[in-house]
């Protein structure tokens, strides 16, 4: 269960802590989400304190952590260094949309919508093909800008229209994104109410399964010297991997039918012997139990482990072919 009170956002915020100091390689993702438990506790300054242990190495996303910083320092007033860091994260243009959506956003909660819209179309000129596939964070970036240039009531122009095209939802972003939908929902006229709430279950329908998660869904892929060592070692197994030919056909089967079936977030995390031991230890688990893989893999998954799936066609495929997705196991897809 998701912790929904400020105890138990820091209870949770202090096991990942634990969990850092067990997983160093996996310290900085698990540092992030300790960081935002913190801010949903209200302890925003304990939560700047972690911001800045990750910032005093070197972090693999130090644009990201910087606007995550901005973000917090700018809520407990401290609103000229969140200023700053903004500022020194757009000059730095980093090649990653998730920095410049969150600065952009902060800047909305605060009604700067003109430095917001800025930010984005910044960002999109930077990271938005105009021809190519876009990545999903990517995409989110240009919707947000949609909404921003909708409040400032800016007209339509290429990447309005991008972001139109790009969205699979019921209701148009220009819906979705009109000012006027706010105003209902002070009215007291019930059929208004009904009609706005209607438009909302609509707008976060498709949400509400990716939320509930803090990982994504992930299936296991034992790249296939690891898995020759898993068979050998526990025979058990071969009940779930005939072949290793089978294993990667089932992958991209199982994440198909995941995404027909409507399931967000779905990625894929490498497997090792070494790791998978050591996690059946730490259930008291012999490995050679198959009701422990899903288990494994959910774990490797909440420890940052997931590559997001599918990849963009142009992409190395997950299976280590180093031929791109759409040539390999994308080949057939229809995704």
């Amino acid at each position: 269960m998701r912790p929904d009170t400020p105890a138990a956002h820091t209870t949770e915020a202090e096991r990942l802590l634990r969990t850092a100091a067990r997983y160093p390689g996996d310290r900085e993702p698990l540092l992030l989400r300790a960081a935002a438990h913190r801010e949903l506790a209200g302890d925003r300054p304990g939560a700047t304190a972690l911001y800045d242990e990750l910032l005093a190495g070197t972090p693999a996303a130090p644009h990201l952590i910087r606007a995550l910083k901005a973000a917090n320092l700018w809520e407990y007033g401290h609103e000229a260094e969140a200023r700053a860091i903004i500022d020194g994260v757009r000059r730095s243009r980093p090649a990653d949309a998730a920095p410049w959506e969150i600065a952009a956003e902060t800047l909305e909660a605060h009604d700067e919508l003109e430095a917001a819209e800025a930010t984005l179309t910044e960002a999109a000129g930077l990271l938005a093909d105009p021809a190519g596939e876009l990545p999903h964070a990517t995409r989110s970036l240009l919707a947000t800008r949609h909404r921003v240039r909708r409040m400032l009531a800016l007209d339509h122009d290429a990447w309005d229209t991008r972001a139109d095209r790009l969205h699979t939802g019921t209701v148009p972003l220009d819906e979705l994104h009109d000012p006027k939908r706010l105003w209902s929902l002070g009215s007291s006229d019930p059929a208004e109410l009904r009609a706005e709430i209607a438009r909302l279950r609509s707008e976060l329908g498709t949400y509400r399964t990716a939320l509930s998660r803090p990982f994504p869904v992930a299936v296991l892929h034992w790249p296939e010297r690891e898995l020759t060592e898993l068979l050998a070692a526990y025979p058990p197994l071969e009940t779930e991997y005939p072949t290793y030919t089978a294993h990667l056909t089932d992958i991209e089967a199982s994440l198909r039918e995941l995404a027909a079936a409507g399931t967000p977030n779905l990625g894929i995390v490498r497997a090792t012997v070494p790791s998978y031991e050591a996690f059946a230890a730490s259930e008291a688990t012999h490995p050679s139990t198959p009701a422990l893989l899903p288990q494994y893999a959910t774990t490797l998954a909440a420890r940052a482990r997931a590559l997001p799936w599918p990849p963009l066609p142009t992409e190395d495929c997950w299976c280590g072919s180093e031929r791109g997705y759409g040539e390999c196991h994308g080949a057939d897809s229809h995704a």
